[in-house]
């Protein structure tokens, strides 16, 4: 199979409200997805078979988000109130066409824009997941 184009992906922000609308984070230029992993915990005892050290799985950590965006304060200095608050907020990367999305809870832990003499206003952020993504399988 050939790769997919991932054009059209979006990062959508939560409004906090029940029920919950999320809207598209406008003029990002990449979006760097959480790398899921887990830690493994050595179980290694004296009586392991033929001497082979043994894991077992332990806490798993949702990773970072990492995303460029065209940087409007217009647009995007609201995003500063998520940096102020300490609780997690929902968001939501919705891959193009139907393929699906990772819901989760982020905390906003780095908002860094940039205004070079020689080029576009620009701002790298990160948010932290906190808890269990939910990972929704598209068509």
């Amino acid at each position: 199979m050939a790769g997919l184009d991932a054009f059209g992906t979006q990062l959508q922000r939560g409004d906090g409200a029940t029920p919950e609308t999320f809207s598209p984070l406008a003029n990002v230029t990449d979006i760097t997805p959480p790398g899921i992993e887990r830690e493994t915990y050595d179980v290694t005892a004296h009586d392991s078979p033929d001497a082979w050290r043994e894991f077992t799985g332990g806490l798993k950590d949702g990773g970072e988000v990492e995303l460029d965006i065209n940087y409007d304060p217009r647009e995007h200095d609201g995003l500063i109130a998520d940096f102020a608050d300490s609780a997690p907020r929902n968001y939501k990367i919705v891959w193009p066409g139907t393929l699906g999305n990772w819901a989760f809870a982020a905390i906003l832990t780095n908002f860094e824009p940039e205004a070079p003499h020689d080029d576009k206003l620009a701002a790298s952020l990160t948010l932290k997941v906190s808890g269990k993504p939910t990972i929704t399988t598209g068509a």
